[in-house]
């Protein structure tokens, strides 16, 4: 799901860069530094989660696990992408540096919107807990998507096909996510609770 360097129009590609810079620094300032330890596991998670491509066409469908993220990291969430995202571009050429603005706010934005999600309707109930993170974790990858589509129609007339291809290349990588997602949660309420910011620091008794 990576967008690659010459795609986007130079002004989306400036402002998209310009928006992430100022994101990643409200993230920098959300993140607290007992956090720092789980941010950099969550984020060498996302970083070779989303290595893993698999082409179908002119584009190519991978685990983007954005739901996940910002279960686990909040608001520290999109800086954890976005660190993900350079060392990507920078080590393995994927995306580019001039599209790491629009791809981190591709991933990151739905991070922070699921996380807000997650904690705001988590209940008290581990299957509650596990409906709502499958569904957070569904809807990452589903707004990242439709993210992507906005940001290649903005390529112009040529990149409309690709668009319509990306969204329905990633119908299976939502359910993936929503899977992984909920049983994800549902292990860390039982053996790790305080990962997700839940209450009490052992492991959980299920009702």
């Amino acid at each position: 799901m990576h967008i690659s360097d010459g795609v986007l129009p130079i002004s989306v590609a400036l402002g998209t860069g310009a928006a992430s810079l100022a994101l990643a620094a409200w993230s920098v300032r959300r993140t607290q530094h007992q956090d720092l330890p789980k941010l950099a596991v969550v984020a060498s998670s996302f970083f070779v989660a989303s290595l893993v491509h698999v082409p179908l066409g002119p584009t190519s469908v991978h685990l983007l696990i954005p739901g996940l993220v910002g279960i686990l990291l909040g608001r520290a969430s999109f800086l954890a992408i976005f660190l993900g995202l350079v060392l990507q571009s920078l080590l393995f050429q994927f995306g580019g540096l001039t599209a790491l603005g629009a791809n981190a706010l591709m991933m990151g934005i739905p991070a922070l919107i699921c996380g807000w999600l997650y904690q705001h309707f988590q209940g008290r109930e581990r299957k509650r807990r596990m409906l709502v993170g499958g569904v957070a974790g569904g809807l990452g990858t589903v707004l990242a998507a439709l993210l992507l589509a906005l940001l290649l129609a903005s390529g112009g007339e040529d990149f409309f096909g690709v668009a319509r291809l990306a969204l329905l290349a990633h119908v299976p990588v939502v359910a993936i996510e929503a899977l992984v997602s909920a049983f994800t949660v549902g292990f860390l309420c039982k053996v790790k609770p305080e990962l997700l910011h839940l209450a009490g620091a052992g492991p959980e008794r299920t009702p």
